[in-house]
């Protein structure tokens, strides 16, 4: 008889899973699209991963709030922190020690550039 051993994963698994989102992709991109046309102001890599900075517009707070919630749902292995004054909101962003999340990092620090032509 077969057995299989199964290793346990340190840490939440390195993957995108929408299933139970409130919106689909094309919806959560469009947001994106949205959020950083209006108020994206810089954005920069740091040791410990990336930091978006972006107006603090009345709502902006929130909804970058909203935004990395509802991203921290399907994508676990993403760590945020949003952080607001009267100047500006910062939403930083790193991953888990681990190839493909720090891969997937890239891409997400990418996302200004890669959604401003669609």
């Amino acid at each position: 008889m077969d057995q299989q051993t199964q290793v346990p994963i340190d840490g939440p698994r390195v993957a995108c899973d929408m299933s139970g989102a409130p919106d689909t992709p094309a919806e959560r991109a469009a947001e994106y699209r949205q959020l950083f046309t209006k108020a994206l102001t810089g954005r920069e890599r740091s040791e410990a991963g990336i930091r978006f900075r972006f107006r603090a517009d009345p709502g902006i707070a929130d909804w970058v709030r909203d935004l990395a919630g509802r991203e921290k749902a399907c994508c676990a292995f993403f760590n945020f922190t949003v952080t607001a004054d009267d100047e500006e909101v910062r939403w930083d962003v790193s991953v888990i020690d681990d190839v493909t999340a720090r891969l997937a990092l890239a891409e997400f620090y990418r996302l200004p550039e890669l959604l401003a032509g669609t």
